[in-house]
């Protein structure tokens, strides 16, 4: 993992269109090469066997993956959280993000309202201009 590459903070929506590199273990979203994404959203599904649930953040639903500590603790459809993690994309499974970093943020009652705005932030200051360069 090149930690000198930042986690796009992204919706579903927008992560559909996301491309595999072929030389380098990283993803590109137009003009942006990155291998983590920053997601907001409540969960849908309680972790399976492997560690797997599904996480809505209103424009779509991506598959997270567990591992580690994250197995040991609760997680609940319905639960509002923030993830940050590896964004897979094979031909053999479906897109997921391996989690790094997942946190509950349900006691906290503006965060959906506010996690739109920073999504908006980052594009507009950011992403845009690269997107913009790349087409």
């Amino acid at each position: 993992m090149d930690y000198s590459l930042a986690a796009v903070k992204v919706v579903c929506a927008q992560l559909k269109h996301a491309r595999q590199t072929l030389s380098q273990n990283a993803v590109t979203l137009g003009g942006i090469l990155f291998q983590r994404a920053w997601l907001q959203g409540v969960l849908i599904s309680s972790p399976d066997d492997d560690g797997k649930l599904l996480l809505d953040d209103g424009t779509g639903v991506i598959q997270l993956s567990l591992g580690g500590e994250f197995l040991l603790r609760q997680w609940n459809p319905g639960m509002y959280v923030m993830v940050v993690g590896g964004y897979i994309v094979r031909t053999d499974v479906p897109p997921m993000i391996k989690v790094h970093k997942i946190v509950d943020l349900s006691a906290f009652p503006d965060r959906e309202a506010m996690w739109y705005l920073e999504v908006i932030e980052a594009y507009k200051l950011f992403y845009q201009p690269l997107i913009e360069d790349f087409v």
